[in-house]
């Protein structure tokens, strides 16, 4: 790769020349690059006044500077042509950049070019200086911490090791992995919205099931979501084998291959929308499997020899609401969770029948509104993660096959061009000469239903409708 082919960079050679500053691309864009990421992050450690550098190549560049540590010399330039580029800029934070790299967190992240020494043809492996090891753990995909000190200098990067792991397929190396056990209870210095996004890259990746089950074996994932904790060890009855936890962690595994497996091209756009927060359906979902039963032990009942968890997905829906808030997420993203894990057991309701009513199906489609195929995949997930004795083949071939009839109600339905409003809460008032109130509701939601499943087409049949349900 010839580095100076990379949008912008000539110009922050050409700044750093007119300067006389030595100004590194370091760590993120060089390590992603070696493992086959594109990447358009770069980080630049500057000798000398980098936010000086990075106003000046702003200017130059027409992009966003945006101040993040005055007191620590850190800047960013947003930059998008058409895509979105991002150059944070930074002081060294020791004499030398090998010193400073040394501070870094993982060997991994140590590689770096003098940018300033660049030529026009340089290909970046002729340049880039490897002081730590970052050549041979990349080759070997390694995680390895710098020194012992990392995760005293900054807790987040605890979670950032799985999160290498996660996204990138390292192995955390046995040193590492020992301190990380070590200080563990650092965790809790970090800032709730770093640690939220360290978990997101966990959820967002393919080997989010895999690395969950990693951080709670570690100690890590407790403590981050205490509201977790409460699942482990609750037997569940004859319909599962595992415990609650073991069967939530499992939901998350049945889930990671759902998503894998899938080949229809509408349902993986489905799932990699963006939800909030630049977190998409897929990851939120992940989370939502991991808390769609966190309700279970708060309702635990033995009711004529057997088990029982009557209302659990409502509790689970309040202590959804607390690990949302805990994480700091969007109110979007808390009403997504909310909304999975109090509605995750319809599906599972609509495949008691043989074949569901056009009734019931429309309901349910009402009431998920656009969460409709995500509930329902959640909820094939959850069914593959139940392997009780009181669990059959036939019963669980049923219970997808209504899934997958669901899912492509949802997609037909979604794709519709919108029916229009037979009725208006005008209407109401000015034909009928009702006063404003609850029956509006009732009585509109009646007709959408019945204009819905084709019982009714014009406003006549509507208005006829209403007054039979307001008895005028």
């Amino acid at each position: 790769m010839i580095l100076l082919d990379l949008p912008h960079l000539k110009i922050v050679r050409d700044l750093a020349r007119v300067k006389k500053t030595d100004v590194h691309l370091v760590g993120g864009f060089l390590r992603d690059h070696c493992l086959g990421k594109k990447s358009r992050d770069l980080d630049f450690a500057v000798s000398d006044n980098a936010v000086a550098f990075a106003r000046a190549f702003a200017r130059k560049v027409k992009g966003t500077f945006v101040l993040l540590d005055k007191e620590h010399g850190c800047a960013r330039v947003v930059r998008k042509d058409p895509l979105i580029w991002t150059f944070d800029f930074s002081d060294l934070r020791a004499p030398t950049i090998k010193a400073d790299l040394r501070s870094r967190d993982f060997t991994v992240n140590t590689l770096c070019v003098n940018v300033a020494k660049l030529k026009d043809t340089d290909d970046w492996q002729e340049n880039v200086l490897d002081h730590w090891g970052a050549k041979r753990d990349l080759k070997t995909k390694t995680a390895r911490m710098v020194s012992a000190d990392v995760f005293k200098d900054d807790p987040l990067r605890l979670l950032r090791a799985y999160a290498l792991k996660a996204v990138f397929g390292l192995k955390i190396e046995g040193k590492t992995a020992a301190r990380i056990k070590k200080d563990a209870g650092l965790v809790l210095n970090a800032a709730m919205e770093r640690v939220r996004e360290e978990l997101f890259k966990v959820l967002s990746s393919p080997r989010a099931y895999e690395t969950i089950v990693l951080l709670d074996k570690d100690g890590l994932l407790a403590r981050v979501l205490p509201q977790l904790s409460v699942m482990q060890g609750v037997h569940q009855g004859g319909y599962h084998h595992l415990d609650v936890w073991r069967h939530s962690l499992e939901v998350l595994r049945q889930f990671e291959l759902l998503c894998a497996q899938e080949k229809d091209p509408q349902i993986q756009a489905y799932l990699h929308e963006e939800i909030a927060g630049g977190h998409s359906r897929a990851a939120l979902l992940k989370l939502a499997a991991l808390l769609h039963d966190v309700g279970k032990p708060d309702t635990r009942k033995k009711e004529g020899g057997r088990m029982t968890f009557h209302g659990h997905e409502h509790v689970g829906m309040r202590i959804t609401r607390l690990a949302a808030r805990r994480l700091k997420l969007s109110v979007k993203e808390r009403h997504f969770l909310e909304d999975a894990v109090r509605l995750h057991l319809r599906p599972g309701y609509l495949s008691n029948f043989q074949r569901p009513t056009e009734k019931a199906v429309f309901r349910y489609l009402r009431d998920t509104g656009k969460e409709g195929a995500a509930i329902v995949l959640l909820a094939m997930a959850d069914q593959r993660a139940t392997r009780g004795p009181l669990t059959t083949p036939a019963k669980a071939e049923h219970h997808e096959k209504i899934c997958r009839m669901v899912i492509a109600r949802f997609f037909e339905e979604k794709n519709k061009v919108p029916l229009e409003r037979l009725l208006t809460g005008r209407d109401l008032i000015k034909i009928l000469k009702l006063k404003p109130g609850p029956i509006f509701a009732k009585i509109l939601t009646a007709v959408e239903e019945a204009q819905s499943l084709g019982k009714i087409s014009t406003k006549a049949e509507a208005l006829a409708l209403a007054k039979k349900i307001a008895k005028v």
